[in-house]
C-alpha cells in the first residue's frame, strides 16, 4: 500500500530530512533537509561534486537514500517508487536522444512510448518543437543537431505529459546564449502554469533569473538558503572590485590593500578583488585612493551591488563555478 502524507500532498511537492547518501568512504550528500512549496521553483545551487544530481536521482528514486526520509507530491520515495514518478520528470544532464532519429521523430517516440495515439502524439510534438524554437531543425537528424539544440528536444522530451514536478539537472551546461535564453523562458511560462520546478545549477545567473528559493550546497551539506536576496544581503550592501592588469599585479594589490586594514576577498581567475564598500563617501574615496597609492596597474575599478557569487565565495571560500577535485566523482561512482 502506498503510504501518502496528506498534510504534505498540495502544499509541498517536495519535503526531505536528512537526507543521505554514500559511495565507498565519500559522503556525498551529507544530512540535507528539502522543503520546496507547490508551484515554486527551487534551485539547488553549487559547483561540480557538491552532490547535486546525487540528491535529485533520490528524489526520482533512482538511487536509494543510505539516511534520511524523502516525499515527492505526498508519495514516500522509499516505499511509493511508482508513484513518485508518476508525477515527476527528470531530465539530466545529457540529451537521451536517438542519434539516427530526427528531432521530431525522438519526440513522437517517446509520445507514443507514453500512451498517446499517433494524432495525439502528432500534435503534442508541434506543439513542444513551437514552444522550443525548434521548428527549423525539426526534421534534422539528431546526431546532427548542436548541442543546444540536442539539448531543447530532451527537455521538450520531459513535456510530453504534463508532469506535477519538473526536475532540470544542469539544464543550460553548455548552451549558447540563445539556447539559454529559450530554456529560461520556457521554465517561466511552465511555473506560470503552475509547475513546481527543480532546478540544479552552478550558475549564478541562472538561480538569480529564475528561482523563487535557494539552497547553496558544498561537498553534500547545506550552506545556506533564503531568496536571492536574502542570500546576497548576507555580504553586505554594495562592493568595491578592482581588477589587476595581471596576476602579479594581482598579488601585489592583495598584499597592500590588506595591509592597509581592507578586507579583501580574491578571484585568481578573474584576477579580481573584491572588498566590502564603506558606507560614508568619504571611506569610499579611501578605497579608491589606497588602490591609486600603489601605483599597480589595474583595468579597472567599481562600485556594485552584491551578486551570489560574492555569498558563495563568502560562505565557503571559494565561487560556485570554481572546478573542484571531486568534479567527476560523483558521476563515476553513480555510472
Amino acid at each position: 500500500m502506498y503510504e501518502i502524507n496528506p498534510q504534505t500532498t498540495g502544499h509541498r511537492a517536495i519535503e526531505a530530512r536528512g537526507l543521505t547518501k554514500h559511495f565507498g568512504d565519500l559522503k556525498a550528500v551529507d544530512d540535507l533537509d528539502l522543503e520546496v512549496p507547490a508551484g515554486a521553483v527551487f534551485s539547488l545551487l553549487g559547483p561540480n561534486g557538491s552532490g547535486k544530481t546525487t540528491t535529485v536521482r533520490m528524489l526520482a528514486t533512482l538511487l536509494k537514500p543510505d539516511g534520511g526520509t524523502a516525499r515527492v507530491n505526498g508519495y514516500d520515495v522509499a516505499t511509493a517508487g511508482a508513484k513518485v514518478r508518476e508525477t515527476l520528470s527528470l531530465t539530466g544532464q545529457f540529451a537521451a536522444l536517438d542519434p539516427n532519429l530526427t528531432a521530431r521523430e525522438n519526440l513522437r517516440l517517446m509520445a507514443r512510448l507514453r500512451g498517446r495515439s499517433s494524432g495525439e502524439a502528432a500534435r503534442v510534438v508541434e506543439e513542444l518543437l513551437e514552444r522550443f524554437d525548434a521548428v527549423e531543425f525539426r526534421d534534422r537528424l539528431a546526431k546532427q543537431l548542436s548541442g543546444g539544440q540536442r539539448r531543447r528536444i530532451d527537455l521538450a522530451a520531459g513535456l510530453i505529459e504534463r508532469p506535477q514536478l519538473l526536475v532540470l539537472d544542469e539544464p543550460t551546461t553548455g548552451l549558447d546564449p540563445r539556447s539559454r535564453q529559450v530554456v529560461w523562458s520556457t521554465v517561466r511560462e511552465l511555473v506560470a502554469d503552475g509547475i513546481t520546478l527543480l532546478l540544479t545549477t552552478q550558475y549564478l545567473e541562472e538561480a538569480d533569473a529564475l528561482a523563487d528559493r535557494i539552497l547553496l550546497i558544498d561537498h553534500g551539506r547545506e550552506i545556506a538558503k533564503g531568496t536571492p536576496s536574502e542570500l546576497k544581503a548576507l555580504v553586505g550592501d554594495q562592493r568595491v572590485d578592482v581588477v589587476a592588469a595581471d596576476t602579479q599585479g594581482l598579488e601585489a594589490l592583495e598584499r597592500e590593500l590588506a595591509w592597509q586594514g581592507l578586507e579583501v576577498t580574491t578571484l585568481r581567475e578573474q584576477r579580481r578583488l573584491s572588498i566590502p564598500a564603506p558606507r560614508e563617501v568619504a571611506d569610499l574615496n579611501r578605497v579608491a585612493v589606497a588602490v591609486a597609492a600603489t601605483q599597480i596597474p589595474i583595468d579597472e575599478i567599481a562600485l556594485r551591488r552584491p551578486t551570489l557569487d560574492d555569498a558563495f565565495i563568502t560562505l565557503t571560500g571559494h565561487p560556485a563555478e570554481a572546478a573542484q577535485d571531486t568534479d567527476n566523482t560523483e558521476e563515476e561512482l553513480v555510472a
